[in-house]
């Protein structure tokens, strides 16, 4: 063994392969998809249009976009089996829980679940993004006592995806709003969850075992429950003119404002910034200023305490108020950003397939003892 070993805690800046999907500069605070702009992407473009160029490395052309619409919409309807499963599942179960066995419950329904030619798994990865939606939404209103909703022709993925949630049809705003939040968590590099996608898939296991495993790793608080815990914070704190005793409570314990600080943004996270935009301005429209003003104070007086320790809002710190807004319940908010997700991860799965394909095997630094004698049972 080794007398000096350099260990990578959290695998702390390990480059295990190559990417063209994604670019994060952490200390300017920018982040890019296949070398466009997230802010730009937010402003003019929609959550298919995202996904395509994820998928394809390209921003499709007018006919492209079209048929890669079509084509996503004709897949979003779930298997009769999946739509019983979501039915028997207890009301009170977590939605990350039932997202994770009703993919487990597309994969067995799949004839073709074993094959991982590239052409069956850009097929699977197109019914897996179109289907999340449907399968988040049905176990929403299945958990409310309500009909599940098939999908409705007609609408886009994220006017489709509150249509199928809510029961109703929404507006032009929140339909926008909707599609912001969703292409603003679609992707970021090999995050935790993305890295176990990856890393189930290098083993030859089919996609939908990857999908799993990655919903899995997004459901822990320290990855994709973070915005729920902004939102029991909001509720804490109470009313914007507690911040500052609120505040000074938390230092005095040593806590950590939730939504604040990033493993990679040592500035302000850009996708923060993009949903602050749309987060006030729908919050001051459907009745959610309170929360949207107690952010805002918190932003500012914690801001002048840790952004000198590189410690700025993320993206989970405004997400939360958007999800209220839309009508979603704290327990599906991870959810919500599973919908988004899910096309990273199968962009990411379908490019290390090309790239590199081989099968992750880290090693740790032993530093237990060697050569103990062996006592028999007897006599220990």
């Amino acid at each position: 063994m080794s007398a000096t070993v350099t260990i990578a805690r959290g695998l702390e800046d390990v480059i295990f392969t190559e990417s063209s999907l994604c670019f994060i500069d952490g200390d300017q605070g920018r982040l890019y998809y296949a070398g466009y702009k997230i802010q730009d992407l937010a402003e003019y473009s929609t959550f298919e249009e995202v996904t395509y160029l994820l998928l394809h490395g390209h921003l499709p052309n007018k006919a492209e976009l079209k048929a890669f619409s079509a084509r996503l919409a004709s897949l979003r309807a779930l298997p009769p089996s999946v739509i019983k499963q979501i039915k028997q599942f207890p009301r009170d179960a977590h939605p990350m829980s039932m997202l994770r066995t009703a993919v487990s419950e597309l994969g067995m329904t799949d004839p073709t679940e074993g094959d991982v030619s590239p052409e069956a798994l850009y097929e699977k990865s197109l019914s897996l993004i179109a289907k999340f939606a449907t399968i988040v939404a049905a176990t929403k209103r299945h958990r409310e006592g309500q009909k599940i909703l098939a999908p409705r022709k007609g609408l886009s993925h994220a006017a489709n995806f509150l249509y199928m949630s809510n029961g109703k049809l929404p507006s032009k705003e929140e339909t926008k709003l909707m599609d912001v939040a969703l292409i603003l968590q679609a992707e970021h590099g090999f995050n935790a969850s993305t890295f176990t996608a990856i890393a189930t898939y290098s083993t030859q296991a089919d996609i939908y075992s990857s999908i799993v495993a990655a919903v899995g790793a997004l459901k822990g608080p320290r990855h994709g429950g973070a915005n729920e815990a902004v939102m029991k914070m909001i509720a804490e704190i109470g009313e914007p003119e507690n911040v500052s005793a609120w505040l000074a409570e938390l230092q005095a314990k040593k806590g950590r404002v939730m939504g604040m600080g990033h493993r990679v943004y040592k500035s302000y996270d850009p996708r923060a910034g993009v949903l602050d935009k749309y987060a006030g301005e729908v919050a001051h429209k459907h009745g959610h200023s309170k929360e949207y003003g107690i952010l805002k104070e918190l932003e500012r007086q914690a801001g002048a305490i840790y952004n000198p320790k590189g410690i700025y809002p993320n993206v989970d710190f405004y997400s939360g108020v958007v999800y209220s807004d839309l009508g979603y319940p704290l327990e599906f908010f991870t959810p919500i950003f599973a919908v988004a997700r899910i096309s990273g991860w199968c962009a990411h799965i379908l490019e290390y397939t090309k790239v590199d394909n081989r099968l992750l095997r880290p090693d740790s630094h032993y530093t237990g003892k060697l050569d103990l004698p062996y006592k028999p049972l007897s006599k220990r």
